[in-house]
């Protein structure tokens, strides 16, 4: 229970890698928010994890600054933040829509940024927090029909370093979790088995389970990784080196 008294807020928390870190932040102790669009997925998600601890849900849209505002009042000082809410629509960069542009990075990039200028004054103030940014494969490998999506992650993986900069000297951590191709439904529906494909071109050829990230994720939001920040842990088969 090494996180027992603490508050943790996992955006996108309902299905997939957001739900499994929800569980395992909840066994470690915390009191975990999830949020996510879907209120009944999001209910179902939390009586879904009603015996791992205590979890909650409040409905939230990254993509919209209010509602981004109206998440950082409801789920109230954390102690742990994990940016994982994400948007990958795919589409070869001369037919990428505006539409979908914009909502990829305002979900993946201007969404995290305005909730981490909200919560982390507090970990500031308090003098402790960590902050855990689930990035991608995709923002250091190209992979045709994700020019959106990896320059959005990148861009959340450069803010990781930045963010470690500046509140390093107030014991506020932040690092990041690079995932390989993981088995989520959000992924099957925009990549469909085509991850399959992905994954034979790595080290250890096979697609994530998503427990797998989360358990990454953990770490880094844990007092184990006390000395760690501004990293990006690549929990990717060997995608940076194949």
């Amino acid at each position: 229970m090494e996180l027992q008294g603490k508050i943790a807020l996992v955006t996108g928390g309902t299905s997939g890698i957001g739900l499994a870190t929800a569980r395992l932040l909840a066994r470690a102790g915390a009191e975990v928010v999830i949020t996510g669009r879907d209120v009944r997925r999001g209910e179902n998600a939390v009586h879904s994890l009603r015996e791992d601890g205590v979890v909650r849900f409040v409905p939230a849209d990254l993509a919209d600054l209010d509602s981004v505002t109206e998440l950082a009042r409801r789920s109230g000082p954390v102690d742990i933040l994990v940016n994982n809410a994400g948007a990958y629509p795919t589409s070869p960069t001369v037919d990428q829509s505006v539409a979908d542009y914009e909502r990829t990075f305002d979900t993946n990039v201007r969404g995290a940024y305005f909730l981490v200028v909200a919560l982390a004054p507090h970990m500031l103030e308090r003098g402790g927090g960590s902050i855990v940014n689930v990035t991608t494969l995709a923002a250091v490998k190209g992979f045709p029909g994700a020019s959106v999506y990896g320059a959005s992650k990148a861009a959340l993986d450069s803010l990781t370093r930045t963010w470690a900069a500046e509140f390093a000297d107030r014991g506020v951590r932040v690092n990041s979790v690079s995932p390989g191709p993981t088995r989520t439904e959000g992924v099957l529906t925009e990549w469909g088995e085509g991850i399959e494909d992905v994954a034979k071109g790595l080290g250890i050829q096979r697609t994530a389970e998503p427990s797998e990230i989360a358990e990454a994720i953990v770490f880094l939001a844990s007092p184990r990784a006390g000395y760690i920040t501004g990293t990006t842990l690549h929990v990717d088969a060997g995608g940076t080196v194949f």
